[in-house]
């Protein structure tokens, strides 16, 4: 576990700080979204998110505002001379328009309790996407990096020289004993959190998701929806991740989530080379029927939009579909939701123009 040195600011290399307008955040496909990744057909991305706190002072929900202050000032300014944020999206979430943190929601750079919040923070987002940090959620800092497919190394590789650059300009909290001090004691020790978003049709349709969960997933992991907890499973995607730190190392909790990861791939493969041997009559039904609706559709909500990409999906990436980039399906799946529709398209007030436009959309874009 690394240890928190603190140096002086102005020993650091300043580099020249870069501001990205949030449009043009908003107007991107993500990296994880827009570039290839290992096991990509059933894992979307991977993320690995670190948990940390400023030494000498209280956690975000007892701190006072001035002390809050005080963190959004330190981290604010600690992150202009950190390169890898360059060129950087800073949001101040109690100045950002509601829209706006629901799409940064969406887009899943920010948690939904932070959107909400009323106290001082802010958002930094690097310009692909890769790198976003929190400040003052649940805990001074949740450093986060996501990337395509599975990708636990690099997704590691990436935030930890984020972390690194952060400490060498801000002293953390930590003890020699438990490691690194958190607002919630599961995450008390490394603060890390790995998880993989995975899709499952197949497992679905064979009605032996909660099965699979069941074996590979016990109380060491937590299984969450689309944008993580609180939140539902959408389109049979699925978030895994770790569910304590505290006496693990970080890289056995990558390597531990990397074994179950494979475990899941395995059940998905079996599942679907099953479909296309056993119940491939079902199986193309459930494919054709979905992209029919998408090619026709003239509302759609945003559930019932998931619901047929996931079936789509899985024609796609088993070749009974050819026409489609994947790609494409994932560009959907991040623009078409509530509050993109209505950042991208501002006529759009109302969630019935909202489900009528999205399946224009969803035309369009399969029509090619």
């Amino acid at each position: 576990m690394k240890r928190t040195i603190k140096k002086n600011p102005a020993e650091a290399e300043p580099a020249r700080q870069l501001a990205l307008h949030v449009d043009t955040v908003i107007h991107q496909t993500p990296f994880w979204a827009s570039h290839a990744g290992d096991q990509d057909d059933i894992i979307l991305s991977t993320r690995i998110r670190l948990a940390r706190n400023l030494a000498g002072i209280p956690f975000p929900t007892i701190a006072r505002r001035e002390e809050l202050d005080t963190v959004v000032e330190r981290i604010g300014n600690a992150c202009k001379s950190i390169r890898m944020l360059q060129p950087a999206l800073t949001v101040d979430i109690r100045q950002c328009k509601t829209l706006i943190s629901k799409a940064l929601v969406e887009r899943r750079l920010i948690s939904p309790v932070f959107a909400e919040s009323s106290s001082a923070g802010i958002a930094v987002i690097d310009e692909s996407e890769q790198l976003s940090i929190m400040v003052n959620e649940e805990d001074h800092l949740r450093l986060q990096s996501i990337q395509p497919g599975l990708s636990l190394q690099e997704a590691w590789r990436q935030i930890s020289r984020l972390d690194d650059e952060l400490s060498e300009q801000v002293e953390y909290a930590f003890s020699d004993k438990f490691g690194y001090l958190t607002a919630c004691p599961t995450n008390t020790g490394t603060g890390m959190r790995a998880s993989i978003l995975i899709h499952l049709p197949a497992l679905s349709i064979l009605e032996q998701v909660d099965q699979a969960i069941k074996e590979l997933a016990p109380s060491e992991l937590a299984i969450r929806g689309f944008y993580g907890e609180g939140t539902d499973i959408i389109g049979n995607i699925y978030q895994v991740s770790n569910q304590l730190t505290l006496g693990r190392t970080e890289a056995a909790i990558i390597s531990r989530l990397e074994v179950i990861a494979y475990k899941f791939l395995d059940l998905e493969r079996n599942a679907r080379d099953k479909l296309l041997h056993i119940h491939r009559v079902r199986l193309e039904d459930e494919v054709f029927r979905a992209l029919g609706i998408l090619q026709a559709a003239r509302v759609l909500s945003s559930a019932e939009l998931m619901k047929h990409l996931s079936m789509v999906r899985l024609g796609n990436e088993l070749n009974l579909i050819q026409e489609i980039d994947h790609r494409i399906l994932n560009e959907l799946m991040i623009f078409t939701q509530p509050a993109h529709l209505q950042l991208l398209h501002e006529n759009i007030t109302d969630p019935e123009s909202r489900d009528v436009l999205r399946a224009r959309l969803v035309r369009e874009k399969l029509a090619g």
